[in-house]
């Protein structure tokens, strides 16, 4: 059973003035770019990693963060939930974003067709479907440094709280889509008038002239719940794409991870859970994905060369699920009614500054006045 409760009132962070003393100011952050991230969490893989970045941004007051809304696609929900609640605590951002557990299965799926592809890409990536699904909390595996101690999941469901929260800060919401959009597409269909408020999304998925990593076509987060990529992208929001064509060339080196894991000065809680995740991922030539979402928000030039196209998916279940098909010219029916951009290359060098930078910051969080 998946039990949802209240966490405590939103407080504001406390400012360490650079004179001294700790003094209470309106958040850094109040003022900053609103974003919610809708993720298939993990613990400090692509997902983690991008919410320890993205909070740290939110502590220089670069961003804020709204919510952290989770949804099936890496691993079952009641195992993301857990992740996802121990990552707030790590990152001292408990009572500032909260956490909203969303949809446990895709708006349509074959179980039997999943198994099939399963069994015809045995190196594909199929996620939450690759492992039987936790019915209780007695089944669920802690993260390297424990659970959650106190922070329960907020009542409301992701898709409502979507659907809120865009209606609270119309048009200037932007939405991370770095899992299967399964939530985004239940608080479009719930309520469409939120469509014309959505400032933008920016999504890591989808593979556009790539194999994909989940069966030969398909990206995994795009895989796996092709029909709300098809609902999310035939509306009118702006939507910007990181897929597998960019993310396949930012390689995790073993120098990036040194940097994190191995420098004496910065070791935190965050660098200790990244050095046992990612331990001997570099071998396994594991590439960035997600944390890409959060630079290319920042500023769109990380991304030093893009495309324009109008996009459909293949719905259907069998080998071509998940495959995107792109329309340079002109779309055809079902297809995006306008076109989206899709990164092709990222500034590696820029970006894994950026990487190295918010992985490796004191934890908790730090807010500083300047």
């Amino acid at each position: 059973m998946n039990l949802k409760y209240q966490i405590l009132p939103a407080i504001p962070f406390m400012f360490a003035a650079c004179g001294g003393g700790i003094q209470t100011a309106p958040p850094a952050y109040t003022n900053a770019p609103k974003i919610i991230i809708d993720s298939d969490f993990n613990t400090m893989g692509d997902d983690g990693q991008l919410f320890a970045m993205t909070t740290q941004l939110m502590g220089q007051g670069k961003v804020n963060l709204l919510g952290l809304t989770v949804v099936t696609g890496n691993d079952w929900l009641l195992q993301e939930e857990a992740g996802a609640l121990k990552a707030v605590e790590r990152m001292g951002v408990q009572n500032t974003v909260g956490v909203y557990g969303g949809a446990d299965y895709p708006l349509q799926y074959n179980v039997a067709s999943i198994r099939a592809q399963q069994a015809a890409n045995p190196q594909g990536y199929f996620g939450a479907w690759s492992r039987p699904e936790p019915t209780t909390q007695s089944q669920l595996v802690a993260p390297p440094d424990g659970f959650a101690t106190s922070t329960k999941l907020q009542a409301q469901s992701a898709a409502d709280f979507m659907i809120q929260t865009i209606k609270r800060y119309p048009n200037q919401v932007t939405i991370l889509e770095v899992g299967p959009p399964t939530n985004l597409a239940t608080a479009i269909t719930k309520a469409p008038e939120i469509v014309p408020l959505i400032k933008q999304i920016v999504y890591m998925g989808g593979a556009m002239a790539v194999p994909g990593n989940a069966n030969a076509v398909g990206e995994l987060n795009w895989w796996f719940d092709p029909l709300a990529v098809r609902t999310v992208l035939q509306t009118t929001i702006p939507q910007s794409v990181i897929p597998l064509d960019v993310t396949n060339t930012v390689p995790l080196t073993q120098t990036i991870y040194n940097e994190i894991v191995n420098n004496p000065s910065k070791q935190t809680a965050v660098t200790k859970v990244y050095g046992t995740i990612n331990a001997g991922a570099v071998d396994e030539n594991t590439n960035i994905y997600d944390t890409l979402t959060i630079a290319y928000f920042l500023d769109p030039t990380y991304a030093v060369q893009t495309k324009s196209a109008y996009l459909d998916i293949d719905t259907t279940s069998g080998e071509d699920q998940g495959h995107v098909t792109v329309y340079p010219d002109q779309p055809a029916a079902g297809a995006s009614p306008q076109k989206i951009t899709y990164v092709t290359q990222f500034d590696n060098n820029r970006f894994f500054n950026l990487y190295v930078d918010l992985l490796t910051r004191p934890v908790p969080v730090v807010t500083v006045l300047q």
